[in-house]
């Protein structure tokens, strides 16, 4: 559903009433966007290789295809807001127990154990820029809520089948990217353990992030796959230093360069699973552990980790800036366009 023009027009409003320079990549985004919603896809020729700025921001326009006006301006909107969240001061989190509900998400607190259970089953947990969202302010609850750990786990039969491909259709440029950068911050800053319970399959960006939990478990029919280099697109979640320094260079470039799927067991072997357990038990076994660690001091637990977390956030900082930076170039590649498109085509003759 679009977003109307009362929608669109207050959004140009919070646009010039920014503090921060958003960055050329998501000023250009801005940019395509409010074209293609004021003036229909891209009509204009083509300005000549030596006029760097203008072909720089016709090919940004261009890249939106037929994208609708409608469409545009609900994507335009989106963006602004996230930017505006961006620099809006925290909100007070609510109490626990809140029902707070979420359209992808089940969230529950009990034991002193909160739970972000990823809930679109039906495409495998595939990840939405609308399921971005809902995780970020989903992390910031639990981070601020009475208890002790948090867990992430995923409904149905998969952990999470990593991005939503469609969100490549709907914003080829990576409009959604400021989702992403934001997400990956959430799991640096998170103060509390937070542990993965590996359900079932595991891609992409849902396998990146795990260098970034404290705790990693995973049922023995889980896999790991990060298929970046045959979709055209590169590593992210601080991946790029911390798979090679969890498993070693030659083991990460396996996964992260050659696109290796690991078994659970073969996972457990390099260091990104903690503990592998059989599919009969799993879910007893792992829950039951989850409320003996959910008996420790919450307030140990927290500063401990805070102090394991602080020598390096800094750098993680910096490498999810240039991991999300150089995303934004490969999706803007006609490489990564033409590699997703043939994913398209390929799952629609299955």
């Amino acid at each position: 559903m679009g977003a109307s023009v009362e929608e669109f027009n207050a959004a140009k409003e919070k646009l010039g009433a920014l503090k921060k320079d958003p960055g050329n990549e998501v000023k250009l985004t801005i940019y395509a966007l409010f074209k293609q919603a004021t003036q229909g896809p891209c009509n204009t020729p083509k300005p000549s290789m030596l006029d760097f700025v203008n072909k720089v921001k016709w090919d940004a326009w261009k890249s939106l295809g037929s994208l609708s006006q409608e469409e545009a301006r609900r994507q335009y909107v989106d963006l602004i807001t996230s930017l505006v969240g961006e620099e809006a001061p925290a909100v007070a989190a609510q109490p626990t127990g809140s029902t707070k509900s979420f359209q992808t998400l089940l969230i529950s607190t009990e034991d002193n154990i909160t739970t972000i259970r990823l809930n679109r089953p039906e495409k495998k947990n595939a990840i939405t820029a609308e399921m971005y969202n809902e995780l970020i302010e989903a992390l910031d609850l639990a981070g601020k809520d009475d208890s002790v750990i948090t867990a992430i786990t995923g409904s149905g039969d998969y952990y999470c089948s990593g991005n939503d491909l469609n969100n490549f259709t709907k914003s080829p440029e990576g409009g959604f990217i400021l989702f992403l950068r934001r997400y990956v911050k959430a799991y640096i800053d998170f103060p509390k353990p937070l542990i993965g319970v590996i359900n079932g399959p595991a891609v992409g960006v849902s396998v990146t992030l795990l260098g970034l939990f404290d705790v990693v478990y995973a049922t023995e029919r889980a896999t790991f796959h990060t298929p970046f280099s045959q979709l055209g697109q590169s590593p992210e979640g601080c991946s790029s230093y911390l798979f090679p320094k969890m498993m070693g260079a030659a083991k990460a470039s396996e996964m992260l360069l050659f696109n290796k799927k690991l078994t659970a067991a073969q996972a457990c072997e390099v260091g990104l699973v903690t503990e592998v357990f059989p599919e009969s038990s799993f879910q007893s076994e792992v829950w039951t552990r989850l409320k003996a660690y959910a008996k420790l001091p919450r307030n140990s637990l927290a500063l401990s980790k805070q102090l394991i977390r602080a020598v390096e956030k800094e750098k993680l900082y910096a490498i999810n800036d240039a991991e999300v930076e150089r995303l934004v170039e490969r999706w803007l590649s006609d490489e990564c366009m033409q590699a997703i498109m043939s994913f398209f085509q390929a799952k629609s003759k299955l």
